[in-house]
């Protein structure tokens, strides 16, 4: 073994490589070692011991690519820190010295960063906001191979732009200005742009000031600051909707608005950060409240009736857009927005121009779909789909997939196939359970919430609501289910209908591979009921159901003294296993349901098997499919047939739901 310096090593350390680190290094010189230890000898092998049990390390340079890891870690260990404490600056309104340029926690790990400004950060800002405010944030970095194409769309809306015209740009989300770096200069000379972020303001005004026809506000003396925000650049606001510089646009008959946003998409009800396990202090987002906020609650009935829709950010933009900014037909909107404000929200009736479909995984992001369309400010109430071609970036450029992906609205939301039926014997009481299927004994009624019941008849509670296909919006539990008793959703699952139900909880856990796929298809009551009277789809939706693990319905003795025994599996006498015992199935189906049968003779050997219970392939998982971690911290598996058998069912089950599930789901209209 060889010891060296690190900073002879300096130079390399902080080159980006790419690759496999075995691969594209010929030419590489080693420098000169300083010490050899021979791991053979026992003194030298507790010389390497204490070297690396010692904290002496070389101090970094802070760059484009590292600067994330920094600031996940900065913020991790100081939550109550802003954005100003790390990356601030000595320049502007606002002076911060933050830790990368007076390196104070991090002394000892990386050297001041020296430049000036943060502009060298302007694709990364989004991801240095600190936790406590990326929730009011949402989400608005644009990757540039898909500004480009979004550009096309700019200069189909100038060129409606009638004869003798001016028309302005207007983006009132541009962030660090990513959208409009691939405009001409001509097209800049048109922008108007503002952002509510002040670092990320500082960097526009250094990027573009100079090349736009105004940002808001127009110069930083003039920015009205508070923890990090500019307010008088909060778009929401009536302030900005007073701002003479943009209503001197709007009153101007011979302009016309062309408006260019990425806006926020970030459902500000959600939970994305808890500091220290403490709810109180989830984030919080300034948004809630905002005069855009209370105004278009006024127009909710439009939305039938959804509150959520007022959640999300991106939908204050979008309807705020045409509401206050787009006057003329030749008025145009080219906007990037999941497709539900379209497909469920019903939140634009205008005519559609074109439109693409773009990969969020590009927009630091997980892969899921992001619409990108032009909408002509001239109503159209008959629209009820639209088809968007699909585009990939691959190595930095735009790559077209050769998918056309049709988007068609959703009238109504599955939940109206929910059983609201009571029942004369219903008694008050049970156990309540949480979402991962074991019991809340910690449970407490709340005022407004359901009270809990029991009945022999009930054999689950099933949650699906929304129209969007994700775990947030489905659960189904073995009975009372303590979040969805304290908000009133959701219904029990009784014997005798259980059949009709279950559907709705198949629609939600389609297997969607594709990002092309994701939040392209949601899941709706469009078709009635009509799927009721199929009994071939009834009892693949009934075998999918019991043999996903995404079933939580489990058995267990609860602290009610009941015995809560699961009825939607295959083992010995549940009432699903009676069922299917009625039942001539295919091939598949026969052989699927083999499968499971020997996973349930596995799991009845292992020593954590109460034979009082019913298993289902969820409870055999968390119960039974027990392992170790060895000397090298990996899962070593207890029962390696049982564990071999559940990953082979996992697969199995897709390929059951896309064989005979998925075309009858869109046949009858439970997804769309």
């Amino acid at each position: 073994m060889y010891l060296y310096k690190s900073k002879d090593y300096f130079d390399d350390i902080h080159n980006i490589y790419i690759g496999a680190s075995s691969k594209n290094n010929d030419g590489f010189i080693g420098k000169n070692y300083i010490k050899k230890f021979d791991l053979s000898d026992q003194d030298d092998t507790y010389k390497v011991l204490d070297l690396l049990k010692s904290k002496v390390y070389m101090k970094i340079n802070i760059d484009e690519s590292c600067i994330v890891g920094w600031a996940e870690k900065f913020y991790r260990e100081h939550p109550k820190a802003s954005k100003g404490d790390f990356i601030g600056d000595d320049t502007g309104l606002v002076k911060i010295t933050g830790e990368i340029r007076e390196p104070y926690f991090f002394k000892d790990f990386i050297l001041p960063y020296t430049e000036g400004t943060n502009e060298k950060f302007k694709y990364l800002m989004d991801k240095l906001n600190d936790r406590l405010n990326k929730k009011d944030l949402g989400a608005y970095y644009t990757a540039i191979p898909y500004a480009k194409k979004a550009a096309e769309l700019v200069r189909n809306a100038i060129s409606k732009v009638p004869s003798g015209n001016d028309y302005i740009i207007l983006d009132r989300c541009a962030g660090t200005g990513n959208l409009e770096s691939v405009l001409s200069d001509d097209e800049l000379s048109h922008c108007v742009l503002s952002t509510y972020e002040y670092y990320e303001y500082k960097v526009l005004m250094e990027r573009l000031a100079d090349k736009v026809r105004t940002i808001i506000p127009p110069t930083e003396n003039l920015v009205k600051y508070s923890s990090g925000f500019v307010l008088n650049g909060n778009a929401l606001e009536k302030e900005y909707l007073d701002n003479s510089i943009i209503n001197s646009y709007l009153k101007d008959k011979n302009c016309t608005i062309i408006m260019f946003e990425n806006p926020p998409y970030q459902d500000s009800s959600s939970i994305t950060f808890v500091e220290n396990g403490d709810i109180s202090r989830r984030a919080t987002t300034r948004r809630k409240g905002s005069f855009v906020l209370e105004e278009f609650k006024k127009d909710i009935k439009k939305f039938n009736g959804q509150q959520a829709v007022a959640r999300e950010i991106s939908n204050l933009f979008i309807w705020s857009a045409f509401k206050y900014y787009l006057r003329q037909s030749t008025d145009s909107y080219i906007v990037f927005s999941p497709v539900k404000y379209f497909k469920s929200a019903n939140i634009v009736n205008k005519k559609f121009i074109k439109g693409f479909l773009f990969n969020r995984k590009h927009f630091h992001a997980s892969p899921s779909s992001i619409s990108c369309i032009q909408w002509q400010n001239i109503d159209d109430f008959k629209l009820d789909s639209l088809s968007l071609d699909a585009y990939d970036i691959v190595n930095n450029d735009i790559l077209d997939i050769k998918k056309t992906i049709v988007i068609k609205k959703i009238e109504t939301n599955i939940s109206l196939l929910n059983d609201t039926r009571k029942f004369s014997n219903d008694l008050s009481g049970g156990s309540v359970v949480k979402s991962n299927g074991y019991e809340d004994e910690k449970w407490q009624h709340h005022s407004n919430g359901r009270q809990p019941i029991y009945n022999d008849n009930i054999v689950g509670y099933l949650v699906s609501k929304s129209s969007m296909i994700d775990p947030k919006h489905y659960n189904l539990v073995r009975t009372n289910f303590n979040t969805a008793l304290k908000n009133s959703y959701g219904f029990w699952l009784r014997k005798d209908n259980y059949l009709k139900k279950l559907p709705m909880f198949v629609a939600k856990v389609i297997p969607l591979k594709n990002w092309y796929d994701k939040d392209v298809y949601f899941t709706s009551n469009d078709g009635g009921d009509a799927f009721e009277k199929d009994d071939k789809f009834l009892l693949n939706c009934l075998i999918f159901t019991c043999l996903t693990p995404k079933n939580k319905c489990i058995s267990f003795n609860g602290s009610d003294h009941r015995l809560y025994l699961n009825e939607l599996c295959f083992d010995t006498g549940s009432l699903a296993s009676e069922y299917i015992l009625s039942q001539s199935l295919n091939d598949y189906q026969h052989r699927i349901i083999s499968l499971w049968y020997r996973i349930l003779k596995e799991a009845k050997e292992t020593d954590d098997y109460n034979d009082e219970y019913n298993y289902g392939m969820y409870q055999i998982i968390q119960e039974l499919d027990t392992y170790y971690k060895n000397d090298k911290n990996k899962k070593v598996y207890n029962y390696t047939e049982l564990h071999s058998d559940i990953i082979s069912m996992k697969s199995n089950l897709n390929e059951f739901y896309n064989s005979y599930i998925k075309d009858d789901m869109f046949k009858y209209e439970l997804i769309k």
